[in-house]
């Protein structure tokens, strides 16, 4: 794998974070971020289609109406 060496601005307690992590520390913040930044490459999903999806699962794990109705419900 290749590296390159970007340039971002943070806010200043993110950037003393950084700057005085371990070494170790740094090197797992790079991972991280460099796998988080890969997400905004995928197509994203429309957030109505998100909803019947998590819907559809719920309903298939045996959430009912009335059931929803009683979580909602509870204090």
């Amino acid at each position: 794998m290749t590296v390159a060496t970007i340039n971002i601005q943070l806010d200043d307690d993110a950037a003393q974070i950084y700057t005085t992590a371990s070494e170790e520390d740094r090197k797992k913040i790079q991972l991280l971020l460099s796998f988080w930044l890969r997400e905004f490459d995928l197509p994203s999903i429309p957030l109505t289609d998100l909803m019947d999806e998590i819907s559809e699962k719920a309903q298939q794990r045996g959430l009912t109406p009335e059931i929803l109705e009683t979580l909602l419900d509870a204090d």
